[in-house]
């Protein structure tokens, strides 16, 4: 038996960044996110008796077992869950840059959770789903749901989970990524959300911003009221990535294109267009806008950027079960 699923990234419009347990991937604060249909990760797992180890192979190639601990830690879990004792294969297939700020490990642990849930025989709702992925990458408890999502940080394993706001949006919301360099980042996101918490003088302050946003957002979302969201997005989003200037040692995830475009969309703001940024721990920037405005949007950006570094993404679904593996085992 193999089981494959499908998990879609998702881009954080109020970010948690930080955790008050790291093996219980338990965050500081609240957040919420919208799926994307354009990212997304495909992931087969077949539990396998007369294997001695577990196997990941991610783009077709077999990963070495130092580089795939993660995933062996995660299958580990599932075993201890699950009480199946068999070690496993694994495929993945990434549509999304690995590590550049695009929220891979969010569509890589929702589908591998997915997918080893259910090959190892448990029947898990999608809130307990939602509970397990989170100990694979904190950001994939989002990625169980569609649309625009909500994650509760809790008190506990059992309270810490996501929900969706709205599956399907009842307002026009879209998101263009600015890929202005998908390399791996320097600085991992959990490092850098370690290194915050632990010296960012301005951390105090920061959950509360978090607190009033959620509340804030959550309000705009039910009037459909885009050019709130946007503007509570890019706003969390700066003060997130000023928490990274002010620790110690400060570093930033900017390199100058980022700033041109956060430079160039407060300037097509400025002249009419419904359009905010965002940015998460990478260089590249995600723009929310209005689907009406897209070809504007795409016609002020090109020249810029050039059209094959854009990519338009509109809200995606929740995680998928696919009849076809993604590798023959």
């Amino acid at each position: 038996m193999t089981t494959t699923a499908r998990a879609h990234t998702n881009i954080a419009l109020v970010k948690y960044w930080g955790k008050r347990n790291a093996a219980l991937m338990l965050p500081q604060t609240d957040s919420l996110s919208l799926t994307l249909d354009e990212f997304y990760t495909t992931t087969t797992v077949e539990f396998d008796p007369t294997l001695s180890k577990d196997h990941f192979y991610l783009d077709g190639k077999l990963v070495a077992d130092q580089q795939a601990h993660k995933v062996v830690k995660f299958m580990d879990l599932v075993r201890q869950m699950s009480g199946r004792a068999d070690f496993a294969n694994i495929a993945s297939v990434n549509n999304v840059p690995i590590a550049a700020g695009l929220a891979s490990s969010a569509s890589a642990f929702a589908a591998l959770a997915g997918a080893a849930a259910k090959d190892a025989g448990m029947d898990l709702s999608l809130k307990d789903l939602s509970r397990l992925a989170r100990r694979g990458s904190g950001s994939a408890t989002r990625s169980i749901f569609g649309g625009l999502v909500e994650w509760h940080r809790g008190t506990d394993d059992l309270t810490s989970f996501a929900e969706p706001v709205q599956e399907v949006p009842k307002f026009g919301i879209a998101m263009l990524a600015i890929m202005v360099d998908t390399s791996q980042k320097k600085v991992s996101s959990r490092g850098g959300m370690q290194l915050v918490v632990e010296t960012s003088p301005y951390y105090p302050a920061w959950r509360q911003v978090v607190k009033d946003d959620m509340v804030a957002i959550k309000k705009a979302i039910a009037t459909g009221d885009l050019k709130t969201i946007g503007h509570i997005a890019q706003q969390n989003a700066l003060r997130m990535h000023a928490l990274n200037l002010a620790a110690d040692p400060g570093f930033t995830y900017f390199n100058g294109q980022t700033i041109l475009a956060m430079q160039t969309i407060d300037r097509l703001r400025e002249e009419g267009l419904n359009c905010y940024y965002t940015m998460d721990a990478g260089p590249n920037v995600k723009v929310i806008f209005d689907p009406k405005d897209q070809d504007d949007l795409l016609k002020a950006l090109s020249p810029v950027f050039g059209a094959e570094r854009l990519v338009v993404a509109k809200p995606g679904p929740g995680i998928e079960y696919l009849a076809d593996p993604v590798m023959k085992f």
